[in-house]
């Protein structure tokens, strides 16, 4: 007797034994492997499946898990067995969701009806939600069953959300369809989504959102317009973001920040400057336009930075104009950084006197590498602060292997 036969025999005789642990085993061996091509496979390949979905309904979480694995070898064989738990009212949850997950697995087209229906006439939210997120996993397949579901009300949400996992270019159209829907929600995934494509159609309809009531959609917008520096001069898009720095809600304030700084332009640099000066800034804000400002990397936006230490009179932005002075990398403004540094430095300004302040000088004149930090760095070994002593130590070795300006 053969292997196979022999593990045949075995599996039934655990199934017949109510022996699952035991039975999934088999199974495994059976179907997973070099055993899977064996011409005796597929003649029990309808016995096998009535074991393993034995297996799926009366085991235990870990024996489901188990088996769960061989489930995808039956390909399409498996889906009326999946509908039926699904359908069958009695059916544990637990159940139900490997059910929803073995269909997924599948990625065929004749998968997608049954998850299709399940969001549509499910009565558990948990597994409706989970059938909308193996449908966006399936990919374009299941762009046309989604879009069906964007036409009616309570399955417009998970539709919108499964299609946005999908991310290519077919989900464009139906959610441009939802931009202007009257749940929040709805139109924030499909905004959200839309602006991770590089297409035509796009960009005007973000830019119509906005002033979308809602700061979530609008905040949405904003990130996506950010994502196109390419259309900056062509759609005016410093101008459009500009207002957006002084939105109501903060958050929209900091994307604003975030996709001006995408843009890479003197004018950029100039609205972060009147942002972060501007006594209704709130200081997370004022942080993030110094952060925006060095991104931006323009010899005019380091000298707003130089400009803001003097003018600023808080400790945190004093750190975070220093740090950021630090991290710059185009080699045509880091001789810039660290003259402004060396400034600062030389300075009466009080930051200057702050150890904090001191050593944060010291650990970005590293970073930069440039020659001319070197005396400054000597001098802070004598520096009574034992940080600042370290952080001067740490820049000085850093310098010995890096190229000056």
């Amino acid at each position: 007797m053969d292997n196979i036969n022999q593990l045949l025999m075995q599996a039934q005789a655990a199934y017949d034994a109510y022996d699952w642990l035991s039975l999934s085993q088999y199974l495994q061996q059976l179907i997973l492997g070099e055993n899977s091509k064996h011409p005796d496979i597929y003649k029990n390949l309808e016995h096998l499946l009535k074991l393993s979905l034995a297996v799926l309904k009366e085991g235990d979480f870990q024996q489901r898990w188990e088996i769960f694995k061989v489930f995808k070898y039956f390909d399409t064989n498996v889906i009326l067995p999946m509908v039926d738990i699904l359908d069958n009212e009695e059916t544990d949850e637990e159940l139900q969701w490997y059910a929803v997950q073995i269909l997924g697995e599948l990625k065929k087209p004749d998968a997608v009806a049954p998850l299709v229906e399940l969001i549509k006439k499910g009565e558990n939210e948990e597994l409706r939600v989970m059938a909308a997120s193996v449908l966006g996993q399936m990919g374009t397949q299941a762009i046309t069953a989604l879009t069906e579901l964007l036409a009616h009300k309570d399955t417009r949400l998970l539709a919108v959300q499964s299609l946005s996992f999908i991310r290519q270019p077919g989900i464009i159209p139906p959610l441009l369809s939802v931009v202007q829907d009257s749940h929040v929600a709805v139109r924030a995934v499909a905004v959200e989504a839309l602006g991770s494509f590089h297409d035509d159609r796009v960009p005007p309809v973000l830019l119509n959102i906005l002033n979308d009531v809602s700061a979530t959609v609008r905040r949405e917008a904003v990130l996506g317009l950010g994502f196109r520096p390419d259309l900056c001069s062509e759609l005016d898009l410093v101008k459009r973001l500009q207002s957006k720095l002084y939105d109501l809600d903060e958050d929209v304030c900091s994307a604003a920040v975030t996709a001006l700084s995408r843009m890479g332009c003197e004018a950029v640099a100039e609205q972060l400057f009147q942002l972060l000066m501007s006594p209704h800034t709130p200081i997370k804000l004022q942080l993030e336009a110094i952060r925006g400002m060095s991104w931006v990397e323009t010899l005019s936006g380091l000298e707003y930075l130089q400009q803001a230490f003097h003018q600023l009179e808080l400790l945190p932005l004093w750190l975070e104009i220093v740090k950021v002075l630090g991290r710059v990398q185009s080699p045509d403004n880091t001789c810039k950084a660290t003259e402004i540094l060396l400034e600062i430095l030389q300075s009466q300004h009080p930051g200057v006197e702050i150890a904090t302040v001191k050593s944060a000088i010291a650990l970005s004149f590293g970073h930069l590498g440039n020659q001319q930090a070197v005396e400054p760095l000597t001098a802070m070994l004598t520096d009574p602060d034992d940080s600042v002593r370290l952080h001067a130590i740490a820049a000085l070795k850093n310098l010995e292997y890096l190229e000056g300006c």
